[in-house]
């Protein structure tokens, strides 16, 4: 997400059950050394599926290693997103944290030799077997920090995917049918669009509105065009009849109403929460917001894959990764191994989340037994397209920027195209 999400940063707490309150360079964690302290980082809201489930994992962990304090810190995403170079290159660096994957994020770290090699550890406790090809290609990176072969330098014990969401009730009382397909899908907004309503919630300010474009592309690619651009097999091309199409498809969207102009200053949670408040009919956005709209929708919902494609974002999900200066590397190990066991996997996938070693007869929630069928569907066909941000360092910022600009009207899709084109040939590593 990129798995690109943002959340609260929470205080620090020891979960046994003390308060703690820390800072970079306290003397706090100066006797962290000594096995008997697991300092974890993440960035998982307490009531999503994930942060149910490392929460049990952490209880679980506690069991099996007696003596041992968990020293947990809720971190934001883009507070480690942007700060995580300098931080594992301190004293202060974590055990164990949770980071974004691809490229431009954990393959740069490994490429700056900030993360420990976990291949013999993936090997030893059989995590290379248990998760698929397409989930796996987001933890190895060679030594160039490209995903997709090389060492292990990660492990996602979940998967996430985008999707439509459906407000049913929104639907049925303008008398609109759900959509199947990409042409019933725009005549569906034309008739929300008549009615007064704006169809799509949108985020210009983060990650929601470039991966709406990214997904419009997808609707006119391949998986040998997803390899050119995530990972630079082929000389990518900006103007070419994709990303043509999806620059001046979502340039339309917002003319016709489909996209609100207003929404260029929106964040995602503003977005999701406006969903939630059935503001807007449909949603384009990932499976984190499963398990929270199980929870807080008040109305009836649906999901479904994004009509008239094969492809779509996904991926495996965040990463474990264990920083190269760790004082308790064994203990982070650990803990890894307690989150893919099968009591955590079937929690994670009856909570809303997609686990990637569950056993799929423990899952019992019907809703999400569709998620991850779904996603089962779309590994099977070799569908997970990652994100647009992946490719290159800095480029998450170069979209949204530039996609803002495309929903004010101040940037015309050619120019949109050119900019992204300069941005991405800057970053691309040279062989």
């Amino acid at each position: 997400m990129l798995t690109t999400r943002r959340r609260v940063v929470a205080a620090a707490v020891i979960l046994s059950g003390s308060l703690l309150l820390t800072s970079c360079g306290s003397s706090s964690d100066s006797g962290s050394s000594d096995g008997k302290t697991l300092k974890l980082w993440h960035y998982e809201g307490p009531d999503s599926a994930m942060g149910v489930a490392w929460n049990a994992a952490i209880k679980e962990f506690k069991k099996t290693h007696p003596g041992v304090t968990v020293k947990f810190e809720e971190k934001g995403f883009e507070q480690i997103q942007k700060t995580a170079p300098m931080v594992l290159n301190s004293s202060d660096a974590p055990d164990l944290m949770e980071y974004n994957k691809g490229n431009a994020t954990a393959g740069l770290l490994s490429k700056q030799g900030l993360l420990t090699d976990l291949t013999a550890e993936a090997t030893k406790r059989g995590w290379d077997t248990e998760l698929s090809n397409g989930v796996k290609t987001t933890s190895q990176y060679d030594a160039n920090g490209v995903m997709g072969s090389g060492k292990w330098y990660g492990v996602p014990n979940y998967a996430e995917y985008t999707m439509a969401f459906y407000n049913t009730d929104l639907f049925k009382k303008y008398n609109i049918a759900e959509p199947k397909t990409f042409d019933e899908l725009t005549a569906a907004m034309d008739k929300f669009v008549a009615k007064g309503v704006t169809p799509l919630a949108n985020a210009g300010a983060e990650y929601m509105a470039q991966q709406y474009l990214y997904q419009l592309a997808l609707t006119k690619a391949d998986r040998t065009w997803v390899d050119k651009y995530e990972l630079y097999k082929g000389k990518n091309n900006f103007h070419d009849a994709a990303w043509s199409y999806a620059a001046k498809t979502f340039a339309d969207w917002v003319k016709k109403g489909y996209i609100s102009k207003t929404s260029s200053s929106t964040k995602a949670e503003d977005a999701g929460v406006s969903w939630l408040q059935g503001k807007s009919p449909i949603l384009f956005s990932g499976s984190w917001w499963f398990g929270r709209f199980q929870t807080d929708a008040k109305f009836k919902w649906d999901s479904s894959l994004f009509p008239g494609t094969n492809l779509t974002l996904g991926s495996g999900g965040n990463l474990w990764v264990v920083p190269k200066g760790a004082k308790n590397k064994q203990l982070a190990y650990d803990f890894i191994d307690i989150t893919m066991s099968k009591k955590i996997q079937n929690l994670l996938g009856n909570k809303g989340g997609v686990p990637v070693a569950a056993d799929p007869a423990a899952i019992t929630d019907p809703q999400s037994q569709a998620l991850i069928s779904n996603f089962n569907d779309l590994s099977k066909k070799d569908g997970l397209a990652f994100y647009p941000d992946w490719p290159v360092a800095g480029f998450y910022d170069v979209l949204v920027s530039e996609t803002q600009k495309l929903i004010t009207g101040s940037e015309k899709p050619e120019a949109y195209l050119s900019n992204l084109q300069k941005a991405y040939d800057k970053g691309v590593p040279q062989k």
